[in-house]
Order: structure tokens, then C-alpha cells, then sequence
């Protein structure tokens, strides 16, 4: 899942809207792939691309759990995005 993640990073930061990664931020936390000061570390950048650079970079760091989470989580908020990337997790819960 992290190469899957790692293979669309400069078209999902192109791509996804602000509203899309502000969801994704609450949901991230939500599930616990982030915690709350990384979560204010994002929030801060008002750059909507950096602020997506951010996120999945954050994401990638942590191992193939969080990136298939990540995935299945864009796909209930951006199910859209997600086939124009081509990514579909499995196996993972939201």
C-alpha cells in the first residue's frame, strides 16, 4: 500500500481539494494515524498543495497500515479521487 500511496504523491497533491484534506485530517486523527500535534502541525500551513504534501508524507512515514487506512479513508471522501489516482485499498477497517 505505501508504493501504491508513494506512485500517485504528486497527482494527489495537484488533485485533492481543500475541503478533501481537511476531512482527510479529522478522519486521520480520528483513526489515530496521526495525533493531535501532527494534526495542528498541518493545519497550520495555509498552502493548500504543501499542506497536501504534508499529509501524505506524514502518512508514507508510517508504514503500510496507515497508508492502506489513508487510501480507505480518501475513498469514502473523495471517492472520485481516488479512481482518477487509481488507488483502492483492502483489507484494512475504517
Amino acid at each position: 500500500m505505501s508504493q501504491q500511496l508513494r506512485s500517485v504523491r504528486t497527482e494527489f497533491v495537484i488533485r485533492v481539494s481543500g475541503p478533501v484534506l481537511e476531512g482527510l485530517l479529522d478522519r486521520l486523527l480520528q483513526h489515530t494515524v496521526i495525533n493531535q500535534e501532527e494534526m495542528e502541525s498541518v493545519k497550520v500551513i495555509a498552502e493548500r498543495a504543501e499542506k497536501a504534501r504534508d499529509i501524505i508524507d506524514m502518512v508514507l512515514r508510517k508504514g503500510t497500515e496507515s497508508c492502506s487506512r489513508m487510501i480507505n479513508l480518501l475513498g469514502e471522501l473523495d471517492p472520485y479521487l481516488c479512481s482518477q489516482l487509481q488507488i483502492h485499498s483492502v483489507g484494512v477497517p475504517t
